[in-house]
């Protein structure tokens, strides 16, 4: 089915706020011109003329949003997790980032992870590539011919990284963003550039000077890295003596979001109140990585305090920092360790739900795109999971399915995947 306007029969799961599920068994989802225009439990008469495909007895969900991916890691997943932050970024991922210098290599190794990702839930991402303008145009013209749509980010970095991947100074920097955007522009459909400062550490004051300078003159949305790691706190603090805080320095060159600016910041596993009220302030979406934050001893985030707050927040795979792309993964990482922290850290602050995480993974993160739950007006992503494997019959109410989905699911459950106007090849195939 290619059609731009059809509906959905089967069991239908998504988020209207954070703790609200809608559930319809046996309901239509119906998409009008690639947009969603409603959960319906008999199919009303203005659509009766579209094309239904039926997938009674199986689970219509939204799409599933990945804020945070680091598209160049994917070949090392799974290694070097003794480690701390600082010293595996210097073991492994410079080190292989530096490889993408090689086109041969980069098409070998972007189309491994694109592979994964289109045969798994996720419809959306927010995509880092490496420093290498041509690398990240090959990886740009792969997410566009999957039929995921995403934001895609050249990396910038000009300081703390080895020559092989370092940027010369912050003018040749900026100049390699330029020319990645020049070559980007009406290319892409599906795919939108993000400006990507790895993060303070590896960028200069003059560097971010001028990538905040481009982004006021194209209005390009922003990801980073944001508290993650003691470490890496404690680096910035030497480094920018004159900010009051980490997330203040990215803010003092307009890289903070503000003014309708879209930002990601990923982790902010140690972001202190003042921090946090930027966020909130400035409307920064925070892409919550559970599995890195664990894997690389970052700590766990506040996640139920960024609800409270009522900040922008989604999850992130973070590959290679996680191991899987799957964000129905990031939604059960992210119950769990919300558990220990309550249990552990702060028993002021309750674990997440189900619900929740559930939220999180689809319209949290899908707001940045417009997307995420199947309401009118938003874009429409969705997947049909066949769950019949994971227990004898009866399977339970819909809210007990997807309890038990976010937990067992894996990409062979996937019957059906469309993104926006596009309905992929079944992941089965």
């Amino acid at each position: 089915m290619t059609q731009l306007s059809f509906a959905i029969k089967g069991d239908i799961c998504h988020s209207l706020a954070p703790r609200q599920l809608e559930c319809v068994e046996g309901g239509y989802a119906v998409c009008e011109d690639g947009r969603s225009a409603g959960v319906f439990r008999a199919l009303p008469e203005q659509y009766a003329g579209l094309p239904v495909l039926d997938c009674t007895g199986r689970l219509v969900l939204p799409g599933l949003v990945d804020l945070h991916v680091h598209a160049s890691q994917f070949a090392y997943r799974g290694t070097g997790m003794d480690m701390e932050l600082l010293d595996w970024l210097n073991a492994c991922a410079f080190p292989e980032e530096s490889r993408f210098a090689d086109l041969d290599y980069a098409a070998r190794a972007y189309g491994r992870f694109v592979e994964d990702v289109v045969r798994g839930p996720n419809t959306r991402a927010c995509v880092f590539a490496t420093a290498h303008v041509e690398a990240t145009l090959l990886l740009m013209d792969m997410l566009e011919k999957s039929g995921l749509v995403t934001m895609v980010g050249k990396v910038s970095m000009d300081t703390s990284a080895p020559d092989s991947l370092r940027e010369p100074d912050a003018a040749s920097a900026a100049r390699a963003v330029r020319s990645w955007l020049e070559a980007a522009q009406g290319r892409y459909e599906r795919t939108q550039p993000m400006l990507t400062p790895r993060f303070i550490p590896s960028c200069s004051d003059a560097l971010l000077r001028e990538l905040g300078a481009i982004q006021r003159e194209s209005g390009l949305p922003v990801q980073s890295h944001l508290s993650e790691n003691r470490g890496e706190v404690q680096l910035v603090r030497e480094l920018c003596p004159w900010s009051a805080f980490y997330g203040a320095a990215y803010d003092e060159y307009g890289l903070f979001g503000g003014d309708g600016r879209d930002t990601v910041m990923a982790h902010c596993v140690l972001s202190e109140e003042p921090e946090l009220e930027l966020i909130r302030e400035r409307g920064v979406y925070i892409a919550h990585c559970p599995a890195s934050n664990m894997n690389v001893s970052s700590g766990i985030a506040p996640v139920r305090r960024f609800l409270d707050m009522g900040l922008r927040a989604g999850l992130g795979s973070d590959v290679a920092g996680g191991t899987l792309t799957s964000i129905f993964r990031a939604m059960a990482d992210a119950i769990q360790v919300s558990k220990l922290r309550w249990r552990l850290v702060d028993e002021s602050l309750p674990a997440l739900t189900a619900t929740e995480a559930f939220w999180l993974g689809t319209a949290g993160g899908g707001a940045l795109f417009g997307t995420g739950s199947f309401k009118p007006g938003m874009e429409f992503d969705a997947i049909v999971l066949d769950d019949s494997r994971y227990v004898p019959e009866p399977a339970g109410d819909l809210p007990t399915r997807l309890e038990r989905t976010i937990y067992l699911s894996e990409n062979r459950d996937i019957e059906h995947k469309f993104c926006l106007l596009y309905t992929s090849p079944s992941p089965r195939d």
